[in-house]
């Protein structure tokens, strides 16, 4: 992905069994901001929201969380994080890279803490949050 066209705009997951936290970031800033936690039943998303969404930003890239073990080792879960990131570059067409995702949740926790500390008030939750950060740091990755 090259990030030194005028602008790349991404979708990001956090995925999960029950939920999956979405955002959307923008090369140009490095940042990103919470869209919308999508639910799932045992990780199965409702795939026109995911549509939707996709319809709505038209991103150039896809990212999806992979939450590796502390040891760097596969999880159940990074297996099957894998794989929808596998089904949304199928169903989409677009290119879906996979990110670490180690310690976002804390991360997002801590974000949410700051914001609500300044008297913001947040309309999206954790997960969504969790994948703001995962946006940000595929971002940072790629300049380095």
């Amino acid at each position: 992905m090259n990030l030194n066209s005028p602008s790349v705009t991404v979708i990001g997951f956090d995925y999960g069994t029950k939920r999956i936290g979405v955002a959307v970031g923008q090369s140009v800033t490095g940042t990103a901001t919470p869209l919308a936690t999508i639910p799932a039943r045992d990780g199965i998303p409702n795939w026109q929201q995911i549509g939707d969404l996709l319809k709505e930003w038209q991103p150039n890239a896809l990212v999806v969380g992979i939450p590796y073990n502390m040891d760097e080792s596969e999880s159940e879960m990074s297996v099957r994080a894998k794989k929808f990131a596998r089904r949304l570059n199928g169903r989409f067409n677009l290119p879906a890279h996979g990110v670490d995702e180690r310690l976002t949740s804390r991360e997002a926790r801590d974000r949410m803490e700051t914001l609500s500390m300044q008297g913001v008030k947040q309309k999206q939750g954790l997960d969504s949050f969790a994948a703001v950060v995962i946006v940000e740091s595929w971002f940072f990755a790629q300049q380095q």
